[in-house]
């Protein structure tokens, strides 16, 4: 599954390619990947519309849009924001599609598939296409269907983004806040920070590198842990995930970026998918177990 920094750098690109874009034609090939509305209201509410902004929260990706809404003062016509929320889930991916002067086909892709990434599109894992007036196309494509496109207002949004704790990168996440969040917790550390609602848009992969990177195995309980090691989780936290977004997050399963590149942070990982190599800080050997239901991996060694 995309975690923070995959998502992230989906969104960024994204950001630089369809925002402003008029929306020409939405065909819905597989009803599934629809939550809360039906395929007529889905297209009647994006169709001649644009999308204004793209923002995250967690994993979660959030396009705005906006719908007339009735008169306003003088006349004018009252703009009312929607939000286009898609999870990528395990498999989705976002591909978009451009033509050069050429009128050969150009596409780049975001997402991660269990296959490699099939350019000829649409394909049959094709369950949504958004085309644009200047004839540009955004594909999501889904090879198990667990991925999701949702439509809510502003107040519904809220709400959904209400469920998620602090976004690791920003401000708001602080020592004090994070061993707040800890206190009275008895759960172990890596179900605390895959949990959503404690940190938002860590996943498996980052969660096993920060407990590496503050020394800490995956299976300690809260309680057990030092303030000195609480306070290397949450520099450890920003650290990784920080550097994940500037290498553009990491590549299992064909993971690409929207420009179609490997994520380069697989290059910085110390424990993830070792398991039997050696380690590269001590030299032993990583192994891999079970904790929180996620398969985990961790230094004997160097991790206590």
């Amino acid at each position: 599954m995309p975690e923070l920094p995959e998502v992230e750098t989906i969104r960024r690109d994204l950001e630089k390619k369809i925002l402003g874009k008029r929306i020409f034609k939405v065909e819905v090939k597989d009803q599934r990947s629809l939550q809360g509305k039906s395929v007529a209201k889905f297209k009647k509410e994006l169709i001649g519309n644009e999308f204004i902004d793209i923002d995250r929260r967690g994993k979660l990706l959030i396009f705005k849009f906006s719908l007339p809404s009735g008169e306003g003062n003088e006349g004018c016509v009252k703009r009312a924001s929607k939000f286009l929320l898609i999870h990528l889930k395990m498999t989705g991916q976002l591909l978009y599609m451009t033509r050069d002067s050429d009128n050969m086909m150009q596409v780049t892709a975001g997402g991660h598939s269990d296959k490699k990434i099939n350019l000829k599109l649409p394909n049959s894992h094709t369950r949504i296409i958004f085309e644009f007036f200047d004839k540009s196309k955004l594909y999501f494509n889904d090879l198990r269907v667990f991925g999701y496109l949702k439509i809510v207002d502003e107040k519904k949004l809220r709400e959904i983004e209400a469920k998620f704790g602090v976004e690791p990168l920003s401000l708001g996440l602080t020592l004090g806040l994070i061993l707040g969040i800890m206190k009275n917790k008895k759960t172990n550390i890596k179900a605390f920070l895959l949990n959503q609602k404690n940190i938002a848009g860590i996943g498996n992969i980052y969660a096993d590198e920060i407990c590496f990177a503050s020394g800490i195995r995956p299976s300690r309980k809260l309680d057990s842990l030092s303030d000195e090691e609480k306070r290397r989780i949450f520099k450890n936290t920003r650290k990784i995930l920080k550097l994940a977004v500037e290498k553009r997050g990491t590549t299992f399963n064909n993971y690409r970026d929207s420009d179609g590149n490997q994520g380069n942070f697989i290059k910085y990982l110390k424990v993830f998918d070792r398991q039997g190599e050696e380690c590269k800080q001590c030299g032993g050997i990583i192994k891999k177990t079970r904790v929180a239901g996620r398969g985990t991996h961790y230094c004997p060694t160097c991790q206590r």
